[in-house]
C-alpha cells in the first residue's frame, strides 16, 4: 500500500458520527506511527508521509466533504503516481452491523457517494477497501440522517471495537499480504 485513505466529513459538527469511521481510523493509525497529519493544500486534505523500509507511504483525510473525496484522492495519486491497488479507502459501511470490519478489493459502490467519487477520479473501483460496519437505519430515507448523527453509546462501543480490530492487521496489509490480513480480520476469535 502507498496511499490510505481514510473518508469522513471534516468539522466539528460530524466529530463522531457514523460516517467519520474512516477519519478516526486513520487518525488512530498516524497515532500509532507517531506521524502528525498536517494540512496540504495541494492535496486538499489533511496528510502525513511515512517512510517504512524503503517504502513511502501516504496517510490522507480528505477535507474536500465525503461527497468530493475523490478530488484529494486523485490529486495526491496523480502527483506520486499511485495505481489505484496501491489504495486502501477505510470507511463506514451501511451493509455491515456496527462490530464488523471487512477488507477487499474493488466491488460495488453500494450507494457511498465517497467511494463514486473515488471511482470516478481514479477510472476503476479497483483499489482496496476496509468498510467499517455502523448498520443500516432499517429505512432507505433515513440513511442521511443517520450517517451524519454519532452512534448509539452500545453501537459506538461495536464501532471502536471493529476499528480497533481491523488496526491489529495494519502490519499484515503494509507488508501487501491482504490475504493474510483478510483471513485473520474475517475470522472470529
Amino acid at each position: 500500500m502507498k496511499l490510505i485513505v481514510g473518508l469522513g466529513n471534516p468539522g466539528k459538527e460530524y466529530v463522531g458520527t457514523r460516517h467519520n469511521a474512516g477519519f478516526e481510523w486513520v487518525s488512530r493509525l498516524a497515532e500509532e506511527l507517531n506521524v502528525p497529519l498536517k494540512a496540504e493544500l495541494r492535496f486538499h486534505g489533511l496528510c502525513a508521509h511515512v517512510s517504512q523500509g524503503g517504502a513511502d507511504l501516504w496517510l490522507l483525510k480528505p477535507q474536500t466533504y465525503m461527497n468530493a473525496s475523490g478530488r484529494a484522492v486523485g490529486a495526491l495519486c496523480n502527483f506520486y503516481k499511485i495505481l489505484p491497488d496501491q489504495i486502501l479507502v477505510v470507511h463506514d459501511e451501511l451493509d455491515l452491523p456496527p462490530g464488523v470490519s471487512k477488507l477487499k478489493l474493488g466491488g460495488g459502490l453500494g450507494g457511498h457517494n465517497g467511494l463514486k467519487d473515488i471511482a470516478a477520479r481514479l477510472n476503476t473501483k479497483d483499489f482496496w477497501r476496509l468498510r467499517i460496519g455502523i448498520g443500516h437505519p432499517g429505512d432507505r430515507n433515513a440513511v442521511v440522517n443517520y450517517v451524519l448523527h454519532p452512534p448509539r453509546k452500545d453501537e459506538a462501543l461495536l464501532i471502536d471495537e471493529a476499528i480497533q480490530r481491523s488496526l491489529a492487521v495494519w502490519p499484515l496489509i503494509a507488508q501487501g499480504d491482504c490475504q493474510s490480513a483478510m483471513l485473520k480480520l474475517h475470522t472470529k476469535a
